[in-house]
């Protein structure tokens, strides 16, 4: 199953964005941690939805960390910022990092507009690690 099949089929089964990210982490290290994934979802359920940042970030943040646990701290926080440059960049066209701005304040958009997000965090994430020799 390739990572947009897997996206997709987590979001049917009720995951949040946060929870996708640390959840494709986990399948990368063939780990489950289902009290992992329920905690996950205050960054987006509670976090995000009461004017915090994007679940996507919060959860792309928790991704990296998952899986570059063996850098040194200075180079996790190096690539975390790395991470957040782009999602900046990223989320720039809707004028924001947060939930409400990528929604642009109707969260039915959430359908059609944070699977592309979530891909491309994952992708970016994945690409970030890649450089780092972690992936």
């Amino acid at each position: 199953m390739d990572a947009f099949d897997r996206i997709m089929e987590l979001e049917r089964q009720g995951l949040y964005c946060a929870q996708i990210m640390v959840q494709l982490a986990l399948d990368a290290e063939g780990k489950e941690c289902p009290e992992l994934i329920e905690a996950m979802r205050g960054l987006c359920g509670g976090f995000a939805w009461s004017g915090g940042p994007c679940g996507v970030l919060s959860g792309g943040v928790c991704f990296l960390s998952l899986l570059a646990r063996d850098l040194d701290s200075g180079e996790r926080t190096k690539l975390i910022g790395e991470f957040h440059e782009w999602f900046r960049a990223r989320t720039a066209q809707y004028g924001g990092e947060n939930c409400e701005n990528i929604e642009r304040g109707d969260p039915r958009n959430m359908a059609t507009v944070c699977p592309g997000i979530v891909m491309d965090s994952y992708a970016k994430c994945v690409e970030l690690l890649e450089e780092r020799g972690l992936a």
